[in-house]
C-alpha cells in the first residue's frame, strides 16, 4: 500500500518543480541578455544592431530594460544629411548617460542602420529615417513611444526630456567643449577694443543714435525670425523629396520650421523694415522733392512686395488663411474660410496635401 501513496506524491512534487525550473531558465536567459548589453554598452554608448540582435535583445522576452533606438541611414549613397546630424545628437545623449554616475542597466541606447538591418525596417513597416522609438521594459508600445521629430527636433536636450518622460531616467546632457563661440566672442571684443583704441580721441560714434538703432534692429530681426527656435530644436536646413527631387525651404506645418525658412523670413522682415525707413526718410528729410519721391516709391515697393511674400508664407503654413470671426454661443471664434484647413491637419503637426515634412525621408530609393 505504501508505494501506491508514494507515487501520487512524487508526481505532485515533479509538477511543483516544473515552474521553478522554467523560472530559473528565464532568469538565466535574462541575466545573459543584460550582461551582453552591458558589455556592448561599455565599449560603445550606442549599440549597433542588426536584424538578429534586434529580435533577440529587443523583441524577444524576457527583458527588464528599456531600449531607445534610432533608425537611420548613414551610408553615403543614401545622402541623408539629417541622419548624420541626428546621429551626432543621439551620441551626445548616449555618452551623457553612459559616463554619468547614475548609469544603470535600466536604459540602453542603440541604432539600426537601413543598410545593415533592412529586415527590421520591414518588420516595423518603416520607410523613413531618422526615427526614434522607445521599446519599454514592460507592456506594449504606446503612441508616445514614437518620438515626434517634426515637432521637437533632434537636439540632445529634447531627446533627453522625451527619454525621461518614457523611462523616468533623467539624463543631464553634457556636450563636448566647443571653443568656436568663445574664440569668436574674443575676436569681436578685440576688434571693438582695437577700434576704440584707434579712435580714443574721438568716441562720438559711441553716442551715435543710428549705430545703436541699427544694432537693436538687427537683434530684433534675428530674434523674430526664429533663430532661437533653431538653436533649441535643431531643425534641418531644408528637405529634399527623394521621389521628386524637389527641395522644400518652407515647412508645410505651423508647428515646425527649417533653418532656411528663418533666413528667408529674416530677409523679408529686413526688406519691409528698410521700406519703412525709406518712407520715414522721404517724409522728414530736407532733400529736394525729386529724391524724396524716389525714396517714397522705393519704400512703398519694398513694403508691398516683401510683405505680400510674408503673407504667402503665412498662408502656406496656416492652411485656411484668411480667417473670419463668427459670433455664437456667447463667444467669438476664428473659423477658416477654406475647407482645406479641416483636412490638412497642420495645426496638429500632421502633414496634409502640402509640402513633405522634414521628420523623415523615404528610404525606398537611394537617398533620404
Amino acid at each position: 500500500m505504501f508505494p501506491k501513496f508514494l507515487f501520487p506524491l512524487l508526481l505532485l512534487f515533479s509538477f511543483y518543480d516544473m515552474p521553478s525550473d522554467a523560472q530559473k531558465k528565464k532568469e538565466t536567459l535574462l541575466s545573459e541578455k543584460v550582461g551582453q548589453m552591458m558589455e556592448w554598452a561599455s565599449k560603445r554608448s550606442v549599440i549597433k544592431m542588426n536584424g538578429e540582435k534586434f529580435r533577440r535583445f529587443v523583441k524577444a522576452p524576457p527583458r527588464n530594460y528599456s531600449v531607445v533606438i534610432m533608425f537611420t541611414a548613414l551610408q553615403p549613397q543614401r545622402q541623408c544629411g539629417v541622419c548624420r546630424q541626428a546621429d551626432e545628437e543621439f551620441h551626445i545623449l548616449a555618452n551623457s548617460w553612459r559616463y554619468s554616475s547614475a548609469f544603470t542597466n535600466k536604459v540602453f541606447f542603440a541604432s539600426v542602420d537601413f543598410d545593415e538591418g533592412s529586415d527590421v525596417f520591414q518588420m516595423l513597416s518603416m520607410n523613413s529615417a531618422p526615427t526614434f522609438l522607445h521599446f519599454p521594459s514592460k507592456g506594449k508600445q504606446r503612441k508616445t513611444d514614437n518620438y515626434e521629430l517634426q515637432v521637437r527636433g533632434f537636439a540632445a536636450e529634447q531627446l533627453a526630456r522625451w527619454v525621461a518622460d518614457r523611462t523616468d531616467v533623467h539624463i543631464r546632457v553634457i556636450r563636448p567643449p566647443n571653443y568656436a563661440g568663445p574664440l569668436l566672442l574674443g575676436f569681436l571684443l578685440a576688434v571693438i577694443g582695437g577700434l576704440a583704441y584707434l579712435r580714443r580721441h574721438n568716441l562720438e560714434f559711441l553716442f551715435n543714435k543710428n549705430v545703436w538703432a541699427f544694432s537693436a534692429l538687427c537683434f530684433v530681426l534675428v530674434m523674430t525670425s526664429g533663430q532661437m527656435w533653431n538653436h533649441i530644436r535643431g531643425p534641418p536646413y531644408a528637405h529634399k523629396n527623394p521621389n521628386t527631387g524637389q527641395v522644400s525651404y518652407i515647412h508645410g506645418s505651423s508647428q515646425a520650421q527649417f533653418v532656411a525658412e528663418t533666413h528667408i523670413v529674416l530677409l523679408f522682415n529686413g526688406a519691409v523694415t528698410m521700406g519703412m525707413v525709406l518712407l520715414c526718410e522721404a517724409a522728414t528729410s530736407d532733400m529736394d522733392i525729386g529724391k524724396r519721391k524716389i525714396l517714397c516709391v522705393a519704400g512703398i515697393g519694398l513694403v508691398m512686395l516683401f510683405f505680400s511674400w510674408l503673407l504667402s508664407i503665412f498662408r502656406a503654413k496656416y492652411h485656411g488663411y484668411p480667417y473670419r470671426t463668427v459670433k455664437g454661443a456667447g463667444k467669438i471664434t476664428a473659423v477658416p474660410l477654406s475647407p482645406a484647413a479641416t483636412s490638412s491637419g497642420s495645426c496638429r503637426g500632421v502633414t496634409g496635401p502640402g509640402p513633405v515634412t522634414p521628420a523623415a525621408s523615404s528610404l525606398q530609393r537611394s537617398s533620404c
